[in-house]
């Protein structure tokens, strides 16, 4: 049992950094001096974009267990047989301690999200959303992430004697081996020269939109599935990060004057949003498309995972709830209200109608209350 152990313990090799923005995104390590007599392969010497089906359409998507306790009779988990098993790359970590203080903020020390606490000791992975480093990165493996829904990868890439580290999100059916880039900082000069010194913008899709790649939103066909999407120009992905969702490139507005600078976008929500061109996106759909699949089995994986009970408002004091007291389960004459008192049913809006967002072009359709679609059947 201990043999394993040690080989996860081996020394960490010493690292050396590279600009203050990257400080933290692109450790770095210095190789030993390579052969002269051996012809060394900076092209990392793999099949860019190997012909892999991630899924057979007959294979089992779930592992069930049999139910030799009460807490494996309903526990299903995806199957992600290729995921790496040992630790992750310790500098593109950092320790969670601090951070999972039971929902409470740094300045009161009040709870102000509910239902937090505890949970299992984690290291938070320090995840490249930006993607700005140009070249071709080698994926190294498939790794579990504990803080996010979502596989990551670790990518390297090797410049003469210094090898570079870096976590993204991995897209459905990545696998160790492949070659993926970005095209932020423009599109590469022998690129360029491979197409003839044409800029079509289907030749350039043709040979840069691939599963895995980041690219400004102006580069990607219509059409085409992207995740990891940006909302401000030169920033982060922020929408699509978690496990299965992805967006739709709708148009690009190109005969539109007024509207030639953004794109607009589909998301998996059904709203359509208007992105600035020079926004990121990475083609694909982020992984682990099955977790919303899974059952934890029993209440004590939801507490590994930091998530407290939740109590009924009516099984609560008077002063605690405004469902609460009272003799029996009864909330008394009472709408159904939250624990602050704002009503949460029958279709009781929200937001108000000054603070519209303009960069919604379709808003994404919402469940109605019961006297709407009662309405709406009588009309029909």
């Amino acid at each position: 049992m201990l043999q394993p152990r040690l080989l996860l313990r081996l020394p960490i090799p010493p690292c050396q950094y590279l600009h203050t923005f990257s400080r933290r995104l692109y450790p770095t390590e210095v190789l030993p001096p390579s052969d002269p007599g051996i012809a060394r392969n900076e092209a990392l010497g793999v099949q860019s974009h190997p012909q892999y089906d991630p899924e057979d359409k007959n294979a089992p998507i779930l592992r069930t267990y049999k139910p030799r306790t009460p807490g494996l009779r309903h526990l299903k988990r995806p199957i992600n047989d290729h995921l790496y098993k040992g630790r992750p790359y310790i500098p593109l970590t950092h320790s969670r301690r601090g951070q999972h203080i039971g929902g409470r903020n740094s300045h009161t020390g009040q709870i102000t999200v509910r239902h937090r606490g505890g949970g299992h000791k984690r290291r938070i992975r320090t995840v490249d959303f930006h993607r700005l480093e140009p070249g071709k990165h080698l994926v190294e493996r498939i790794e579990h992430d504990p803080g996010r829904s979502a596989h990551i990868a670790l990518l390297t890439r090797t410049v003469g004697q210094v090898r570079s580290y870096s976590y993204i999100v991995a897209p459905h059916g990545m696998r160790a081996g492949e070659e993926v880039e970005s095209f932020r900082q423009g599109i590469p000069e022998a690129l360029v020269r491979e197409l003839g010194g044409t800029h079509d913008a289907g030749m350039i899709a043709a040979k840069t939109a691939f599963r895995g790649n980041c690219l400004p939103l102006h580069m990607i066909p219509p059409g085409a599935i992207v995740y990891n999407v940006g909302l401000k120009k030169g920033g982060k992905a922020q929408l699509c990060r978690s496990a299965g969702t992805f967006a739709t490139v709708i148009s690009k507005n190109e005969g539109d004057s007024k509207s030639s600078l953004y794109v607009n976008v589909k998301l998996k929500s059904g709203e359509i949003r208007r992105i600035h061109r020079d926004c990121c996106a990475t083609i694909g759909t982020a992984s682990n498309v099955n977790f919303h699949r899974r059952q934890l089995g029993k209440a004590g994986r939801k507490r590994w995972l930091g998530i407290r009970p939740t109590v009924r408002g009516v099984a609560m004091n008077a002063s605690d709830h405004p469902h609460g007291g009272g003799r029996g389960k009864s909330k008394g004459n009472v709408h159904p209200v939250s624990i602050w008192g704002q009503l949460t049913k029958s279709g009781y809006k929200t937001r108000t109608k000054s603070n519209v967002n303009r960069f919604v072009v379709t808003p994404r359709p919402r469940s109605e209350g019961k006297k709407s679609k009662a309405k709406k059947k009588k009309a029909s």
